[in-house]
């Protein structure tokens, strides 16, 4: 691939990207598209990435565009590189307890013993988003670890799936749902389930998936209540949910929040302290994990 295209875009237009070979079914080879996330302590502003092996045509860039609303699109000459396998071997793993998330460059580095997901260059590995994810998996190890068992649980906006993977790898035999309120996002985490082997279905041990805003959706009212409810989004979101958050688990539950600047953290805690939650533990760094008990 010897073209860049960079787009400008928010963190809700980058999880909204289509798959390259929907968006340019005209085109033999179609570009490779990639987000990330700049700048951590910006966690709205990302940039999306079109790789091309030739130079885009003016009707190529107009499709771009559509993707990230008043951005004007950067072009960039790069040379005779093979950029898939260069912006995928670029992606370190995620290592954080007994978990190990890597890209299809790093398949030969699982460590003996790692639970190991595989997790295709994009979306899960940008700057802030990798921590965030690193800061939950290394959560979920640590309560299975202390000895906590959970039932029935529900992450919301899953992105990739990993995150249910994880909890379903730590309790097998419970009921999970992953949820998302981007369409694409879902339809990724079918197609990482099927590359890791998670087993899509409503028995215990299975992943159910559905389409939905914040907790509005049949599906999740008919899973309700749930010992414990993962989401790792956004500080707004995150204190916009905390009533339908409270509503939809069980009495001493478990809600493990990330996606937040520990500058952001208070503002969080506050709106689930209003609902009687305490807080469990609250991980250092810039960005923060909430570990939180419901009442």
């Amino acid at each position: 691939m010897s073209w860049r295209v960079t787009l400008h875009c928010t963190r809700a237009e980058a999880e909204a990207v289509p798959d390259s070979d929907a968006l340019f079914a005209m085109l033999d080879t179609p570009p490779v598209l990639v987000a990330d996330e700049p700048d951590p302590h910006a966690p709205d502003d990302w940039r999306i990435h079109a790789y091309f092996e030739d130079q885009p045509s003016t009707q190529e860039l107009i499709l771009l565009t559509r993707l990230a609303h008043g951005s004007e699109p950067e072009l960039e000459h790069l040379g005779e590189t093979d950029w898939v396998t260069l912006s995928q071997a670029g992606l370190e793993p995620i290592r954080a307890g007994r978990f190990f998330v890597h890209t299809p460059a790093h398949r030969d580095a699982i460590p003996p013993g790692a639970i190991a997901f595989e997790i295709d260059a994009g979306l899960a590995f940008g700057t802030g988003q990798h921590d965030t994810t690193a800061g939950c998996l290394a959560a979920l190890d640590r309560l299975q670890t202390g000895g906590a068992t959970f039932e029935n649980i529900a992450d919301i906006g899953t992105g990739t799936g990993l995150l249910a993977f994880a909890a379903l790898a730590l309790w097998p035999q419970a009921k999970a749902i992953a949820t998302d309120i981007d369409p694409i996002s879902i339809d990724v985490t079918a197609d990482n389930a099927a590359i890791n082997a998670v087993p899509l279905g409503q028995a215990p041990g299975q992943l159910l998936l559905a389409v939905a805003d914040g907790m509005d959706h049949p599906l999740l009212a008919a899973r309700a209540p749930f010992d414990l409810l993962i989401a790792n989004i956004l500080a707004g979101p995150l204190v916009d949910l905390a009533p339908a958050f409270a509503a939809a688990v069980t009495p001493g539950a478990t809600l493990i929040l990330a996606g937040l600047l520990d500058t952001q953290a208070d503002t969080v805690i506050a709106a689930y302290e209003a609902h009687g939650m305490t807080v469990a533990e609250c991980s250092p760094g810039e960005w923060c994990v909430l570990t939180l008990t419901a009442a």
